[in-house]
């Protein structure tokens, strides 16, 4: 994305505004498998603790895995490594949601798919109130 559309946008990435914000206040905890990049701003007297993430991309919650989520939410306070217990043989890599997206799945009749269904095959009886 080009200068001019980070400093206007805000739905395909972070603005430039927060990419100076962040590196100004904000300490870099870690990164997750996809690039997005985790900060946190220290408490000051009284204050709670801010964490944030920086989305290596489209902005889309759905992209933080599990374990950022419960620390960003303050579940806990060490980076999620610390947290994770091995991985499982049947576990699978994590995919963000893809509503809305090319990836998204599209039943047959789908208007993006020609909006072309099946035709009914006569095993279906429409209720009557006289019956």
């Amino acid at each position: 994305m080009s200068i001019f559309g980070k400093i206007f946008t805000w739905w395909d990435g972070a603005t430039i505004g927060t990419h100076i914000w962040s590196w100004r206040n904000g300490e870099h905890v870690g990164t997750d498998a996809d690039g997005n990049k985790y900060y946190r701003k220290p408490a000051k007297s009284g204050a709670k603790e801010r964490r944030w993430v920086i989305y290596d991309g489209a902005n889309d919650a759905s992209r933080v895995p599990a374990e950022w989520h419960g620390w960003l939410h303050g579940s806990f306070d060490d980076v999620p490594e610390s947290h994770l217990p091995p991985a499982k043989i049947w576990e699978t890599e994590y995919t963000p949601n893809p509503t809305g997206t090319a990836q998204a799945y599209r039943p047959q009749g789908a208007l993006e798919r020609g909006g072309k269904r099946a035709s009914a095959t006569g095993d279906y009886e429409a209720w009557s109130p006289e019956g």
